[in-house]
């Protein structure tokens, strides 16, 4: 009986042909609906759920191509930053998590940062990527904004930073913690150089990154339906012991606190961004001072002020008031 089993099926399947192998990233589920949406109808939506409208997280990459003009921008080179500086282990040895999550994204760090033109303008934006340990802050991500704001008064553009993270990370400790400090540094840098800096709040920002410089920004939008806040809301109620309102650190729920300026939908992210920046760059030229060669050239056309006794004539009268 053993030749049936050996020959009849690997004949049959080759009759009928074998079951080929779907790929399992054909179909993804919304985690707002629960529906499952075919990928490529994922990608022409911009990774916004057509059925409720629930704006699923973008990588990096994903991010960059959407805001830059016509997808086209150039990476910027960020510097390594120390591998292991505390030895820390938890259930694996840090190096190990680094690996893994370097290995899934194919990426150094949770931090891209490119130059581009947005809406005709240069700009330099800094991008998270939540795919890579939750896009929590450590040190290479603390260097990866000094670059960019440093790059940005280089090239005198705009900064756009689009945090999507946890917070800090645990596994540097207090040298995570420190990225806070050197982040607030970095924009004061910025905005000291009378450049824009503008956030875009994505699902999530939290920790120690919303403790920083997401809230920073000369002007804060929001994606729709993205979590920005500190501490998560079950830590929140088991601390008060109260009930939080509904939609609580929702975007909508900071718009209508003033926490948020305005909330975007992604489709009209681009376009916000470049009207934005115009507004930001033309007041900033008003507001400078004049080259001295205009001054100079508006000096030479200006006539001289007409003496008195020239306006007042000898025969006027004048004398006998």
């Amino acid at each position: 009986m053993n030749w049936l089993k050996n020959f009849v099926p690997p004949k049959l399947r080759k009759l009928v042909g074998a079951q080929k192998e779907i790929p399992d990233n054909l179909w993804h589920q919304c985690t707002g609906c629960t529906q499952m949406i075919f990928h490529r109808d994922l990608e022409k939506n911009q990774h916004v759920c057509q059925h409720c409208g629930h704006h699923l997280r973008l990588r990096a990459e994903e991010r960059l191509a959407l805001l830059f003009d016509g997808g086209e921008y150039e990476l910027v080179a960020l510097d390594q930053a120390i591998a292991d500086p505390l030895k820390f282990r938890d259930l694996k040895k840090y190096p190990d998590r680094m690996k893994d999550a370097r290995n899934k994204t194919g990426k150094d760090d949770a931090l891209s940062v490119a130059v581009g033109s947005l809406g005709g303008h240069k700009t330099v934006i800094a991008a998270f990527d939540f795919a890579f340990m939750g896009g929590s802050m450590g040190i290479a991500v603390g260097d990866g904004l000094l670059s960019a704001a440093r790059r940005a008064i280089a090239e005198q553009a705009p900064l756009v930073v689009v945090p999507s993270s946890g917070g800090a990370r645990m596994q540097e400790g207090i040298l995570s913690l420190m990225q806070m400090t050197r982040s607030t540094i970095a924009i004061e840098e910025v905005k000291e150089a009378g450049l824009p800096y503008i956030v875009v709040l994505t699902d999530p920002t939290t920790g120690g990154v919303s403790a920083s410089f997401a809230m920073l920004g000369d002007v804060a939008i929001a994606e729709p339906g993205c979590i920005v806040g500190f501490a998560g809301q079950r830590v929140i109620e088991q601390t008060i012991r109260e009930t939080l309102p509904e939609g609580f650190q929702r975007a909508e729920y900071l718009l209508d606190h003033g926490m948020v300026d305005m909330v975007v939908h992604r489709h009209d992210l681009p376009a916000t961004l470049a009207r934005i920046i115009g507004l930001l760059l033309n007041a900033k030229s008003e507001d400078a001072p004049m080259p001295e060669q205009e001054v100079l050239a508006i000096e030479e056309q200006t006539e001289p002020p007409v003496p008195v006794e020239e306006v007042i004539a000898p025969d006027s009268g004048a004398d006998r008031l």
